[in-house]
């Protein structure tokens, strides 16, 4: 009677804390998808019509994909960043600033740097960006480990601080007076990203971030400091009885990974935009915190998903013009994609 009891009065396994990690995260975007859908359906259009346009419009053609992996790319470097944070349980909600930062500190670089050679101009150019982005991730992880302050407030509060001095700057010191709008001169062509694909905006740092995905899956599973990071995430008190510095590890951690976003902000200002916009990143750094979930962290699936908010974003107008869909249903997946993956690691977490 009593173990009928103990089986009775056992937690129960929901199915996605048995599913595999990658069947679980390609569930939750089949659902998303499923209730755009009857989103889709109450305002009257075709879910098929819509969808069908959109994916057409980011993997249908040469151009198409090649604006899709372009939206990828800082999607992707912020979103390993955020994911190698997450690992040292430091939740990095900074990448949109550190992106911000990264843009302006590569603007600098590829604006007044004269008389480089083009590799050696690029290579500043994105070093002042990871620069950048370390820095401003540098701040909140040295108040969490000495003063034990809660870092996603103060990264999130420097995302507000650095967005306006951006926009400051652009409305003072880095004006182009030629044009009279909020922009910053054109930086010297010398400090853009080399086209890949002709005839197309696809640019090298697009295989940069893929090659950076590879070496940060690397760096997490074969080195010391992924190991040290691994621990410190699970266990920080048994990390540190394991002689781990646990402290040291989350500050190189987190400089790593606000360097990753300083990187996508240096890569989108030389490789997209060739100079300093006031509003640059679409909100790609509160993105990339989805795009992190739904790859579980992993640097590699983060890739796949990535490129997946990339094709909603770029697909977003081309639905809106083939089935009179509002934009808006695209945030309205992001959004749902959000919550399905939230609930999916409290349940697996729990079991």
């Amino acid at each position: 009677m009593l173990e009928k009891i103990a089986l009775w009065t056992r937690p129960k396994k929901w199915y996605w804390q048995e599913t595999p990690d990658w069947l679980s995260s390609l569930l939750v975007m089949l659902l998303a998808f499923l209730i755009g859908a009857l989103f889709i359906v109450a305002i009257g259009a075709s879910p098929l019509v819509a969808y069908g346009a959109l994916f057409r419009a980011a993997f249908g053609s040469v151009n198409g994909f090649a604006e899709t992996m372009i939206k990828a790319c800082p999607l992707l470097l912020a979103g390993l960043g955020i994911s190698l944070a997450y690992r040292a349980q430091f939740w990095n909600i900074g990448a949109e600033g550190q992106i911000y930062a990264g843009g302006v500190c590569a603007a600098v670089v590829g604006l007044y740097f004269h008389g480089l050679p083009t590799f050696i101009h690029i290579t500043l150019t994105l070093l002042a960006g990871m620069i950048g982005g370390a820095l401003l991730g540098f701040f909140p992880a040295l108040f969490k480990v000495r003063l034990g302050v809660n870092e996603m407030i103060t990264t999130l509060m420097l995302n507000y601080v650095v967005i306006q001095v951006v926009a400051y700057l652009l409305h003072g010191p880095l004006r182009d007076r030629a044009s009279g709008i909020t922009i910053s001169p054109q930086l010297l062509q010398s400090a853009w990203l080399p086209i890949v694909v002709e005839r197309t905006r696809f640019h090298l740092g697009v295989l940069l971030a893929i090659v950076l995905a590879l070496l940060i899956h690397w760096l997490i599973y074969r080195t010391v400091l992924g190991y040290q990071i691994r621990a410190s995430g699970e266990n920080r008190r048994a990390a540190r009885m394991g002689g781990i510095r646990v402290n040291w590890v989350m500050i190189w951690t987190v400089l790593l990974s606000s360097a990753l976003a300083g990187l996508a902000g240096a890569v989108e200002i030389s490789g997209v935009q060739h100079r300093l916009v006031e509003d640059f990143s679409p909100g790609y750094g509160y993105l990339a915190i989805a795009v992190a979930l739904l790859g579980n962290l992993e640097p590699i699936r983060v890739i796949f998903s990535s490129v997946l908010f990339a094709a909603l974003l770029n697909g977003a107008d081309a639905m809106q013009r083939a089935a009179s869909v509002p934009v808006p249903v695209i945030y309205v997946i992001e959004g749902i994609v959000i919550v399905l993956v939230a609930v999916s690691t409290f349940r697996r977490k729990g079991s």
